[in-house]
């Protein structure tokens, strides 16, 4: 990204934090969605879209660590708090990432009550035919939305949201629909081989399905990347709350990445990807992503958690020396991580900031400093 001497983890965590900082103190509207390399300038979302909580969260993990005012990161979760409301699956990212880890790592009773607002609302979408949560008729997607449709990208967020509020409230209905979301979406779309599909249409009287898909994959029988690192935080997520029913289940998604990561390890935006493209673009935001359930495998699953940290450690190591921007005089602004593919298939931010991908890198290396326990998150 740049010819500037890389950044060390430290260095890193204090670019990253201090361009969240300062992005938050912008009179621009709406949330940062995804950002341009040269100039760290960010397209933002009005009213959030399905990302706007993981900016939120960066403020919430700058506040936990000392690097940020509570304060700001409750203005924040007050703008996303509306969207509980919203008919989509993506309030899991909204309410998890936006309020509920706020609350879990600094106490906040206001992060505490919009986490759990957002937590109602959605399970509340709970389809009892399907035994999961739909994509919703307001899902921030390119294609299909509604009642009969669904992504593996609902499974993380949501389902420790409704997890965590089940163990807050004491509310087994919350846990129960937990469960069954995670069970589910595995049956629908992590294949025979372990590798992961990104969607599913089900019939919406019996819940039965008719179709796996991609919205965002080179094709339908390929594995985007994203997609398999959702299925491995969305598992790992669920591990942590229901070892005995998820933690195979995790160990599986989590070994096929590390099987198929290219010797880089930054991975591709589709694994199928190289074979048909003469450049084929990297996605470090599914890479930071895996990064991050990697390191949630080390509780998950004790007796590989040197291995899972060594993995997720040469991960971070080659998105900070190659991807992360440092301080430069004439160049971008330091903590950028760029090189990640949005949407391929409608070319939109295909080598950007994006700021999920942002958010992922700054949690796995706060844990992998030891300034944050991974378990919080």
């Amino acid at each position: 990204m740049t010819s500037q001497p890389a950044l060390d983890f430290d260095s890193a965590i204090t670019a990253v934090l201090a361009r969240g900082q300062h992005t938050a103190a912008l009179p621009e509207p709406g949330f940062p969605h995804y950002a341009d390399m040269a100039t760290g300038e960010w397209t933002r979302s009005p009213n959030g879209d399905w990302t706007g909580g993981f900016f939120v969260g960066q403020l919430w993990l700058a506040a936990a660590t000392g690097n940020g005012p509570v304060e700001t990161a409750r203005t924040w979760t007050e703008r996303v708090r509306p969207r509980a409301a919203s008919d989509t699956i993506f309030r899991g990212f909204l309410f998890w990432y936006g309020a509920a880890i706020g609350y879990r790592l600094t106490g906040d009773e206001y992060a505490k009550k919009a986490a759990l607002e957002g937590a109602y609302a959605l399970a509340e979408s709970f389809h009892p035919a399907a035994g999961l949560l739909p994509l919703g008729s307001t899902a921030e997607e390119a294609h299909s939305v509604g009642a009969d449709e669904t992504n593996i990208d609902g499974v993380p967020g949501g389902a420790p949201l409704l997890y965590w509020a089940a163990d807050l409230t004491g509310d087994e209905s919350l846990r129960l629909k937990a469960r069954s979301h995670v069970a589910r979406h595995l049956e629908l779309l992590v294949r025979e081989d372990d590798s992961v599909v990104q969607s599913a249409s089900f019939d919406a009287n019996t819940g039965a399905l008719i179709k796996t898909y991609t919205h965002k994959g080179i094709r339908d029988d390929s594995t985007w990347a994203r997609a398999q690192a959702w299925a491995m935080l969305g598992t790992a997520q669920a591990a942590r709350y229901e070892p005995d029913a998820f933690t195979a289940d995790a160990v599986r998604v989590c070994d096929w990445w590390c099987d198929h990561l290219p010797e880089g390890k930054v991975a591709y935006w589709d694994f199928d990807a190289p074979q048909h493209e003469p450049e084929p673009l990297l996605d470090t935001s599914a890479t930071a992503i895996a990064a991050a359930a990697l390191l949630k495998m080390r509780t998950v699953n004790p007796a590989r958690a040197d291995e899972y940290e060594r993995t997720a450690r040469d991960m971070v190591a080659a998105m900070v020396e190659h991807h992360l921007s440092p301080p430069s005089a004439d160049g971008p602004p330091a903590g950028i991580l760029g090189d990640a593919c949005y949407n391929h298939r409608i070319q939109l931010a295909t080598k950007n900031e994006l700021v999920w991908g942002t958010y992922f890198l700054l949690e796995s290396l706060l844990t992998l400093t030891g300034q944050l326990a991974t378990h919080e998150l």
